[in-house]
């Protein structure tokens, strides 16, 4: 895969988190293949399938608004952006982990392993500092059914 490729698909990255960023829901079908996976259940609790990013998403930003990731390194290799943020918010709507929100503010760092394939992200795949984000936020730690 040549520079120009990966560029491309850093650019991708970027707009996608700019979008995000701007909750502009409405044009994540610009970032995201429909049939994306993400492997993020552990915080979302959505099904491991095709497309359900979107309504994960969704969810996120309006659980945690205001929403914000800043970009601060992006790694190109192949069909694969490593995207390293640091992201922050409020717990200021539901989300599964936690039905009624507490009004705290996070701060913490993530990282992103994004797949790009026909100039839309397919895949995702992150990792953050999860026990900080419960910490953060006053969240219980979930357990185990």
């Amino acid at each position: 895969m040549d520079n120009t490729r990966q560029e491309q698909n850093k650019q991708l990255v970027i707009g996608f988190f700019a979008a995000l960023n701007e909750y502009r829901l409405d044009d994540l079908g610009d970032f995201l293949a429909a049939d994306i996976v993400d492997h993020n259940k552990v915080i979302h609790g959505e099904p491991d399938e095709p497309g359900a990013a979107f309504a994960a998403i969704a969810m996120q930003l309006e659980a945690l608004k205001p929403y914000h990731a800043r970009v601060e390194e992006l790694i190109a290799e192949g069909d694969k952006v490593v995207a390293r943020i640091t992201q922050s918010g409020i717990s200021s709507g539901a989300h599964p982990r936690m039905p009624v929100p507490t009004g705290r503010s996070f701060e913490n760092e993530a990282i992103f392993v994004l797949t790009v394939r026909a100039g839309r992200i397919s895949e995702l795949r992150g990792v953050s500092d999860r026990l900080g984000l419960f910490l953060q936020l006053g969240w219980d730690w979930p357990t185990v059914d």
